[in-house]
């Protein structure tokens, strides 16, 4: 929307919803002790209903992903901003998670409500908060089908309510804490409670508040994801790099820069980029010299050079073993399973009917993953029953509201043996972009 400037002043148009530059609620002073874990304890216990909450880390300039900042709401509770790193540091005999056990059990006794859930549960788990109860505000707003589901676009249409945006990726590991970034992090809880009951007043028109709840029960069930084996295979342009001697310098680089990163607590991306590590790999530096003529290894020279030493003495890059998955690029499907293919492409067809109908994002009404692996696999002979279908589903995480969707169609597509012309804007990969191309295709 377009704005303009008077006298300095800025202007919004009528159909601009109106900014929320502070909390409703007054601004807390920042908890750092444990007297003041006790005070947000008893101003919760005296509130009601459910209770917002949130995080903020420093990703992108932390290795960790703990925690920085978190933020609590109840009415009739009170707004509150806690201090993790402050509490961890005031009181290093103690163990966090005792700290905030007490405010633990006030969470368990409710139902918590937090936006994009997947984000924060593992670093409010790693101080001792675990809800028992979620509502999952982002997942419901896909599940309700709003075409943009970010918390502030959703304060919009629903609360007609702006949210500030100028501090979303600030360093929320610096201390002291800006104030300005205090009151940023507080509105998000402020709004947080208003745009549930909106959501649910959606969902309950539309018919689909159940799926919501088995939407939130799964993301407050699911596993913490498993890293790779091998993750330096993931880094960004490793397609350029060809010969196995220069796939082992950027083995035992990344894994250098990973080392570093921990021990710093620095984003691995920020101590070395991607870039850096192949440009390295692809000029192979014969010398401690050549190497300190990269910009990037001037610093921790020494230790870049044991690493590029560790390379040349085991240069062989064994292929990553086979995965028991389907292929990650479209035409290894037609190469190597042309009925799983066809399969593939018709469930794709009806599912995307599907989604559309009932007004949710595809992925969000049955994951693609789990479609891949039911396409990849061949039918018994006589194909399967819905029941079967709706049991694979069910074991690999499906949910009952998607189960009833999408165990009739692909079932009805296990006999399909001609694949459906693909549109010309089809991607050529499933699951990942060229750029990180597996390096079982390029040795």
């Amino acid at each position: 929307m377009m704005q303009e400037q008077i006298n300095g002043e800025e202007e919004v148009s009528p159909e601009t919803p109106p900014l929320l530059g502070a909390p409703r609620t007054p601004l807390p002073n920042l908890v750092t002790d444990i007297e003041g874990i006790a005070s947000v304890v008893a101003a919760l216990k005296s509130g009601s209903g459910d209770i917002a909450l949130d995080a903020e880390r420093a990703s992108g300039y932390r290795y960790s992903q703990r925690a920085y900042l978190i933020q609590i709401y109840r009415r009739g509770g009170g707004l509150h901003l806690i201090d993790p790193a402050a509490l961890a540091e005031s009181e290093s005999e103690v163990d966090i998670r005792e700290i905030f056990a007490p405010l633990n059990a006030v969470i368990q006794s409710t139902t918590v409500v937090i936006h994009a859930s997947s984000q924060d549960l593992p670093c409010l788990r790693e101080v001792g908060l675990n809800p028992l109860q979620l509502f999952d505000t982002e997942l419901a707003g896909r599940v309700a089908g709003f075409p943009r589901v970010g918390l502030g676009a959703l304060t919009e249409s629903l609360l007609n309510l702006r949210l500030a945006k100028e501090h979303s990726a600030v360093d929320w590991s610096i201390r002291p804490l800006h104030h300005d970034w205090l009151i940023y992090a507080a509105l998000d809880v402020d709004v947080l409670l208003d745009l549930k009951d909106e959501i649910v007043r959606v969902l309950i028109e539309r018919k689909k508040l159940e799926w919501a709840i088995e939407e939130s029960n799964a993301a407050l069930e699911m596993s913490p994801s498993v890293g790779r084996k091998e993750p330096w295979r993931r880094t960004s342009g490793i397609h350029q790099v060809k010969r196995p001697e220069q796939l082992a310098i950027v083995r035992e680089l990344w894994a250098t820069r990973d080392e570093i990163a921990r021990e710093r607590d620095i984003a691995a991306g920020r101590l070395v980029n991607d870039r850096a590590l192949v440009a390295c790999a692809l000029r192979a530096p014969h010398s401690i010299t050549q190497l300190s003529g990269l910009p990037a290894f001037k610093k921790d020279t020494q230790r870049w050079w044991h690493a590029l030493e560790r390379a040349r003495a085991n240069p062989s890059v064994p292929k990553p073993p086979a995965s028991d998955g389907p292929p990650a690029h479209i035409r290894m499907w037609r190469e190597r399973s042309p009925r799983a293919y066809a399969r593939l492409t018709h469930a794709k067809a009806r599912l995307a009917e599907c989604a559309a109908a009932v007004e949710v994002p595809v992925e969000n009404l049955i994951s693609p993953d789990t479609v891949r692996r039911f396409c990849w696999q061949d039918p018994p002979s006589g194909g399967r029953s819905e029941s079967e279908v709706a049991q694979f589903l069910a074991e690999r995480g499906a949910r009952a509201w998607q189960i009833s969707f999408t165990a009739p169609l692909l079932q009805a597509i296990e006999s399909e043996t001609e694949p459906l012309q693909a549109p010309e804007s089809e991607p050529t990969a499933l699951t990942e972009s060229a750029e990180h191309t597996e390096v079982s295709e390029l040795s």
